[in-house]
């Protein structure tokens, strides 16, 4: 079978080529704009990559054409398709189809922490002997590349609650019928879909419904949004997380970080990445590990081997004692939590925040009113208004104006913070997309 992929390079298009191509298909794609790291990725895979959408890539050796959530009608490739009446899917639909019938299928799903939850995981199941299959929004460091699929009957995903494609408004993990499903917290995000968090709570039980009653829902304690969604129905036995005592698995800070399950202290919880959200994810992770016959007492050993992922807390460089650390963090609850950790692995350091409000719900302004106080613990903020952000991000920030710089050019941006900086302090850049390389602009300038 030859699979033709509209949209290859975004992160889970680009993971549906590679277990494709894993399983013996022929594969090719396009983009409009063929780019790394997922194009390193697909190259290294033997995957062939076009850039545009032109009618011409159109053959009758293709079988089917895998359609991304990226394109819209209108689109001359797509309205080729459609014209010729060629089969055609979605990426999550294929996927379920081909690749997760028979499996296990573990899903992360939850609005902050999809990613790093995942990514734990996956390595506690493969630090376990399981050998899992699994498609990460991000690049787990461990493993090195976002997908894989493998002889095991159990396949991780990060299960996204963004639409399908241009013909299926369903939430992209309605398809993906997993058996333990972790439900890590839920908050309005995706402001350009969904009008409120009611829209999004209701695929969240679309979600629900789909699980097997010998399946397991773990699902945030402190959530009450996550509470309202299994009181409209749940047919599966649940399992709660949280730092609280009504929860079946639990954080305690008793000489140190200590799991507990059933009233029983299970073990220390020691990894490299801080902040109280990754101590959470860490949990879920546990919790959903020991539901396909982990001890707890392994997933806290992987966990300790744990090398994070790319874009969460990385570090991208140092010069003169100045770190540049760059996060994927672009709704305020997560800028929020992601400086709180910034601030626990370096608490002797200024916090220079970098921000871009890039992501669509950020676009349209949903969240403005948040804004200023996700940040307010930063010693200094530096803002990108970019051309596609239409309202006022100064009159967003006024809150903290003091310590608060915004700015239309990144490379004005770079060239304050970089005169602003000094040995110690950390630079946290946070955008959910590549912001104009900024990272080595920072360390190029550090270094002059």
């Amino acid at each position: 079978m030859h699979v033709h992929i509209l949209g290859i390079c975004g992160t889970f298009m680009g993971g549906v080529a590679q277990i494709a191509k894993q399983m013996g298909f022929e594969v090719s794609g396009c983009d409009a704009n063929v780019y790394p790291p997922m194009s390193d990725q697909l190259v290294a895979a033997g995957i062939d990559l076009i850039e545009g959408y032109e009618p011409k890539q159109i053959s009758e050796a293709i079988d089917i054409y895998v359609i991304g959530n990226a394109i819209s009608r209108g689109n001359r490739l797509l309205e080729a398709i459609l014209n010729r009446g060629l089969a055609y899917s979605s990426g999550p639909q294929w996927l379920s189809e081909n690749i997760l019938q028979g499996k296990h299928v573990l899903a992360v799903a939850g609005t902050h922490g999809k990613t790093t939850t995942t990514s734990m995981l996956t390595w506690i199941l493969q630090y376990a002997g399981l050998n899992p299959g699994y498609l990460i929004g991000g690049v787990p460091q461990n493993f090195g590349v976002s997908a894989r699929l493998t002889d095991s009957k159990y396949f991780v995903i990060e299960a996204d609650e963004y639409d399908t494609a241009f013909f299926d408004k369903r939430s992209k993990f309605v398809h993906y019928r997993p058996r333990t499903a972790i439900l890590n917290n839920l908050e309005y995000d995706h402001a350009d879909i969904f009008p409120n968090v009611a829209a999004i709570q209701r695929q969240f039980h679309h979600l629900v419904r789909t699980i097997p009653s010998e399946g397991k829902v773990i699902y945030n304690h402190e959530s009450q949004t996550l509470k309202e969604v299994l009181q409209m129905g749940v047919w599966t036995p649940c399992e709660s997380f949280g730092l609280g005592n009504g929860s079946d698995w639990q954080i305690v800070d008793r000489e140190g970080c200590r799991v507990v399950c059933g009233g029983k202290e299970q073990g220390l919880l020691e990894m490299a990445m801080s902040g109280t959200h990754n101590r959470l994810n860490a949990l879920a992770a546990i919790a959903a590990a020991a539901n396909v016959g982990i001890p707890v007492e392994k997933s806290l050993e992987a966990l300790k081997k744990f090398d994070g992922v790319k874009r969460r807390m990385e570090l991208k460089g140092e010069v003169r004692g100045i770190k540049v650390i760059d996060d994927f963090a672009h709704h305020p609850t997560a800028i929020q939590e992601t400086i709180k950790a910034v601030k626990i692995a370096y608490p002797h350091s200024r916090i220079l925040a970098v921000l871009e409000p890039r992501s669509n719900t950020m676009k349209l302004g949903s969240m403005k009113q948040l804004l200023a106080g996700s940040l307010e613990t930063a010693e200094k903020v530096f803002c990108y208004q970019g051309p596609s952000v239409a309202w006022d991000v100064t009159e967003a920030l006024a809150p903290i104006s003091s310590k608060t710089k915004v700015f239309k050019s990144i490379d004005s941006l770079v060239l304050a913070c970089a005169q602003e900086a000094a040995p110690e302090d950390v630079i946290l850049v946070m955008s959910n997309g590549g912001f104009g390389g900024i990272h080595q602009k920072l360390l190029d300038a550090l270094e002059r």
